[in-house]
Order: C-alpha cells, then sequence, then structure tokens
C-alpha cells in the first residue's frame, strides 16, 4: 500500500450524492467495541473504513471519549492490509458540533497545559492512509477542526464550517488557528475567527480553490528559483544570449 501523504487543507468537493451515504451509514454496527461512534469496513471488496459520529442528541459533539474511540479505529483501520482508505461523517444535521463544552467549562489552566490537553485528537492527521470527511450540517470549532485534520473533505449543499471559540471567550485549540488560514487565506480566517462566523460549503470551496492558486504560485516561484542552481539553466540562458544551441547534460 503507497503512502498518500498531501498537506493539510481544506480540498472541497460539492456533492449531491452526499445523502446517501448518510443513508448508508445507518446500517453501520460497531460490534459493541464502541459507544460513541459506529464502525464499518464499506465497498465491494471491504477495503474502505467506515467511521460514524454517533452522539445524535449531543449533535456529535466531540467529548473526549468519542475521539479516544475515533483513534481506537483508526490504529485499527491502519493496521488492516485490507483497508485503502477510510470516510469519518456525522449525521445529516451535524458532522460535528464542536467539542463537548460541558466536558471542558470546568478544566483548569493546569490540567490542560500539564495534561497537554486535545493532544491526541492529532492522530487523525497522522493517518498514513488517507482519510475523508463527509460532511453535512454543522462542523464548527472542534468539528470544523476535525473534518481539516483529514485530507480531503466531501460536503453537502447544507454543510457550514465555523470556529465559533471567540463567542465562548476562547479560541480554537485543536489546528483551527493554524489549518483554516492554510485552507480559505488569511483574511477569510481571521475574518472567521474573530467574529465567529460561518460559511458555506460553497463559499469554502471557492476560497479553497482561491488559495490552491496561491499556493500554486508560491510552489512554482520556489522550483523556478531552484532552477537557478542547476548548470542547465546557467547553459540555457547563455546558449540564448550567444545565439547557439544550448549542450544540456541534464544537471
Amino acid at each position: 500500500m503507497a503512502l498518500l501523504c498531501r498537506p493539510t487543507g481544506l480540498l472541497l468537493k460539492h456533492s449531491k450524492l452526499l445523502p446517501s451515504a448518510f443513508a448508508a451509514t445507518r446500517q453501520c454496527s460497531s460490534g459493541g467495541q464502541y459507544q460513541y461512534i459506529l464502525v464499518d469496513k464499506k465497498g465491494e471488496k471491504k477495503n474502505v473504513g467506515f467511521i460514524q459520529l454517533n452522539r445524535p442528541k449531543a449533535l456529535n459533539a466531540l467529548c473526549d471519549g468519542l475521539m479516544m474511540e475515533v483513534g481506537k479505529a483508526l490504529d485499527a483501520f491502519e493496521a488492516d492490509s485490507e483497508v485503502g482508505a477510510v470516510v469519518v461523517t456525522g449525521s445529516e444535521k451535524a458532522f460535528a458540533a464542536g467539542a463537548d463544552i460541558k466536558e471542558m467549562q470546568n478544566r483548569t489552566f493546569q490540567e490542560c497545559y500539564g495534561g497537554n490537553f486535545l493532544a491526541h485528537w492529532n492522530r487523525v492527521s497522522t493517518v498514513k492512509k488517507p482519510v475523508i470527511a463527509a460532511v453535512n450540517g454543522f462542523a464548527l470549532g472542534g468539528g470544523c477542526e476535525f473534518a481539516m485534520m483529514c485530507d480531503i473533505i466531501y460536503a453537502g449543499e447544507k454543510a457550514q464550517f465555523g470556529q465559533p471559540e471567540i463567542l465562548l471567550g476562547t479560541i480554537p485549540g485543536a489546528g483551527g488557528t493554524q489549518r483554516l488560514t492554510r485552507a480559505v487565506g488569511k483574511s477569510l480566517a481571521m475574518e472567521m475567527v474573530l467574529t465567529g462566523d460561518r460559511i458555506s460549503a460553497q463559499e469554502a470551496k471557492q476560497s479553497a480553490f482561491e488559495l490552491s492558486l496561491a499556493e500554486g504560485n508560491r510552489l512554482e516561484k520556489r522550483l523556478f528559483h531552484a532552477t537557478f542552481a542547476t548548470e542547465d539553466r546557467k547553459e540555457g540562458m547563455t546558449a540564448f544570449v550567444e545565439k547557439r544551441k544550448a549542450a544540456f547534460q541534464d544537471n
């Protein structure tokens, strides 16, 4: 199995077929191993790992137990040679409405700092197999951060993304200030983080494509600069100035 490494980003593909995917997840079975998620393998060859966040009454709020179970399921899929990719989804109403505020509200600075609070969430971003977020409804706060940890986001028409932590007197704590900037650009990321406003799937998609172009331009310029370290670049430009055919040596 080849390792697939993608730069973190919001690679949105707007899909009208997403509701059928949510319907399919209702058939998942956790096999009694999990309390907060449903886990299954999908596809004709059972080669797609499937994780459905399953706290409907809490709009899939990401409690510590849920994220521990997600990590456990991802570990199992990564070790399973039959699985080539993993899909993570929620419900039609909410992918995940955020971290579990009730669980967080009484934590102290000492507890958070000393215990490296939320560090285990990073497991999503370190899986060596492609992880795809199928998002409909709310992906807010920790839910938005969770989705951005995945390699690809497929968003339904009703998907909404946001980092509303400022409305709670805090800031994103699971990569939101870093990944969101790379996903939608500095200006929109600042607006979302500083106001708590949400954006639609279409707005996120447009911003992602705009950033892809900007990032591509920067990469192109770096690669262009790198050619100035090669003898062939020097020979090519010298030959042009001297009006002769270049004698490239592939170095």
